[in-house]
This record gives C-alpha cells, sequence and structure tokens, in this order.
C-alpha cells in the first residue's frame, strides 16, 4: 500500500464480532483483516491455508499477487 485513506466505516455488531475473532485468530489487527479480505475478494491476494487464522498471506502479498508483474 503506498498511499492509504482513513475511513470510517459502520458495520452490523454481528459482523463486528465475527472480523475481529478471525482478526485475532490470524494474529491482525481488524483493519489488517479487513484489508486482508478485501483484496481476497478482488483476487489481488492469495489466501495461505497454513496460516494461523487459516487464510493469512504475508505482507508482501498483500500488495501484490505472485503472479504479477512490479508496478
Amino acid at each position: 500500500m503506498d498511499e492509504e485513506t482513513k475511513i470510517t466505516l459502520r458495520l452490523p455488531k454481528d459482523l463486528h464480532r465475527w472480523l475481529t475473532a478471525q482478526a485475532k485468530s490470524a494474529r491482525r489487527s481488524l483493519n489488517s483483516e479487513i484489508v486482508y479480505r478485501l483484496e481476497v475478494g478482488r483476487g489481488t491476494v492469495v489466501a495461505d491455508a497454513e496460516s494461523p487464522g487459516g487464510d493469512s498471506p504475508s505482507p508482501a502479498l498483500l500488495r501484490r499477487r505472485s503472479d504479477s508483474s512490479p508496478a
């Protein structure tokens, strides 16, 4: 992430609890969990089933897919 934008996000309480539990399981902050899931959803990150949370990529994978060329 070269540039960041701060936002306020409203979530249903049950979704917030679920995301918080997922983040804790993956040893990530809530923000990192949300960013990770958005990146997976748009196909820019490959999920890693061997990590503590079951799908936590390395920081390099959060930036781009392994099959993409550097910008």
